[in-house]
């Protein structure tokens, strides 16, 4: 007896693997039947199923019982079970393995639960099937459209490894498909600005560059983020803007060299007629003010086109002078107060003693001295102007703010354009050339800075030029106070320097 309990007892422990496959299969069963879009179908299968089990069960116990051999009957039963499910674990498994990508693979034919598992995989894949190949056209369609661009289309990964490009990346950067696919970025555009562009991250402004391997071409590069850490690479190429950008600067550069000198020698004469002017006829005396005064002003708007067409064509400061600009400011003010003294306005600066810039002081001098003049030539009498330059976290912040007639809004955006005017009489009465603001823009941009410009008609007008935190040196006490020294101490009165009458 008890030897027949062990053989049982290892017997059963042969059959435990099947009877959990069985176990596992029939809960597959039952989850693919409680999902789908027939699921009142599915659990009536699930039903039968279960109802063809028990009766199958029923009938080998009551055979079992008759011939008392209850117990074979069963492992026989649950031997024959566990073969017919592991010969449909084998055709599923050949079946998985064959090619799924077209719709000929037709799914093993099969009843009861494994015939719905066939049926329910099969749906699965032929869903798979339409959902890839509409994913696919688009794709196609988007590939196509990027190919008719005449613009380079470059997806970069984030591991900087070029991942995608459409025609024209292989024409204007030189890429070969399928050899620089997965290959650097870094690697195939061998330029150090464009390699500190791309690792700094600041994305803003675009790059422009020689195209690799052909240096009479000029490529605008501009690089946006998406995803996670990838980047989408725009590539435009803009050597025919270049060239006509170049000739309009040759050009400016040009006439207001060659107008300079006549415009001198008409202006030395009309001074020489003016210092005689008691000996011409009063009649003439009005024609002879009102020429020199025009040629005065054509002088003026020579001389800022010279300097526009310097500034757009010299290269950015370096950053190792340095210069305190509380003093510079100072110098400004009292420049800018003597050409006006008779409008009896009111300046100050409020600029701590301990900050040090970082650029050009001759080019930051002519902007805060345009931003002044202008404050000062429409502010009315009496009226105040204030510089005030405040440090904050990332930023130095210079502000020029007066309570004169304002700007209306419609004019903010155009004000630092070229000879864009607000009111073209009241710049005539002024004397301006219309090109101080864009002065100012172009040396706040040479120094890495923002200009920007608020004002409402009636309560004046604040002109910020925001610089990086990189262009600001603060000085130590000892020296805050040896240069507070230096400048309380008296020095010979200077004559007010032309600059400061530049205007917009």
């Amino acid at each position: 007896m008890y030897l027949y309990r062990y053989r049982l007892c290892r017997n059963v422990r042969w059959f435990r693997l099947p009877v959990s496959l069985t176990i596992a299969l029939l809960a597959c069963g039952l989850a693919q039947a409680a999902t789908g879009n027939n699921r009142a179908s599915q659990l009536q299968t699930w039903r039968s199923e279960v109802k063809r089990q028990l009766i199958i069960l029923a009938v080998v116990a009551m055979i079992g019982y008759l011939t008392n051999t209850l117990l074979w009957s069963l492992l026989l039963l649950f031997f024959l079970y566990s073969a017919f499910n592991f010969y449909q674990l084998r055709r599923l498994y050949r079946w998985l393995a064959q090619d799924h990508t077209s719709s000929r693979s037709a799914p093993p034919e099969s009843f009861g639960l494994w015939g719905g598992i066939f049926d329910g995989i099969y749906r699965l894949q032929k869903q798979e099937r339409r959902a890839s190949a509409h994913l696919e056209s688009i794709v196609n369609k988007a590939q196509d459209a990027s190919a008719a661009l005449e613009m380079a289309v470059v997806m970069i990964d984030h591991q900087n490894n070029l991942d995608f490009w459409n025609l024209a990346g292989e024409t204007l950067l030189g890429l070969r498909y399928p050899q620089d696919r997965r290959q650097p970025v870094t690697n195939l555009i061998r330029d150090p600005r464009f390699a500190e562009y791309f690792e700094k991250k600041d994305y803003e402004q675009p790059l422009k560059l020689n195209a690799p391997g052909d240096s009479s071409k000029i490529l605008e590069y501009q690089i946006a983020l998406f995803g996670e850490n990838e980047r989408l690479m725009i590539v435009r190429d803009i050597t025919q803007l270049h060239r006509l950008e170049l000739m309009r600067k040759d050009f400016v550069g040009n006439v207001s060299h060659e107008l300079g000198t006549p415009i001198t020698v008409i202006k030395g004469y009309l001074e020489a007629i003016m210092d005689n002017m008691q000996d011409l006829d009063p009649k003439w005396q009005k024609p002879i003010r009102q020429m020199h005064q025009q040629s005065t002003r054509m002088e003026n708007i020579v001389r800022d086109l010279l300097m526009l067409s310097s500034l757009e064509t010299k290269q950015r400061p370096r950053q190792a002078e340095s210069f305190r600009l509380g003093r510079l400011l100072s110098e400004i003010q009292n420049d800018t107060q003597q050409i006006y003294k008779k409008k009896s306005q009111r300046f100050t600066v409020d600029c701590p003693d301990n900050i040090e810039f970082i650029g050009d002081r001759g080019e930051m001098y002519s902007a805060f001295s345009n931003l002044m003049a202008n404050a000062a030539k429409y502010t009315p009498a009496e009226g105040s102007i204030s510089t005030r330059v405040r440090v904050e976290d990332q930023s130095l912040l210079v502000e020029v703010e007066d309570n004169g007639i304002g700007i209306d809004a419609q004019h903010i955006a155009r004000l630092t354009e070229r000879f864009y005017r607000v009111d073209v009489s009241r710049s005539s009465e002024t004397g301006g050339t219309g090109l101080g603001l864009a002065i100012v823009k172009h040396i706040v941009s040479r120094h890495d800075g923002q200009l920007n410009i608020s004002s409402s008609v009636g309560s004046g007008s604040c002109f910020s030029c925001k610089f990086p935190r990189s262009r600001l040196r603060l000085l130590k006490s000892e020296q805050a106070e040896g240069a507070k020294l230096v400048a309380a101490a008296p020095k010979p009165a200077s004559k007010a320097k032309s600059k400061a009458a530049a205007t917009d």
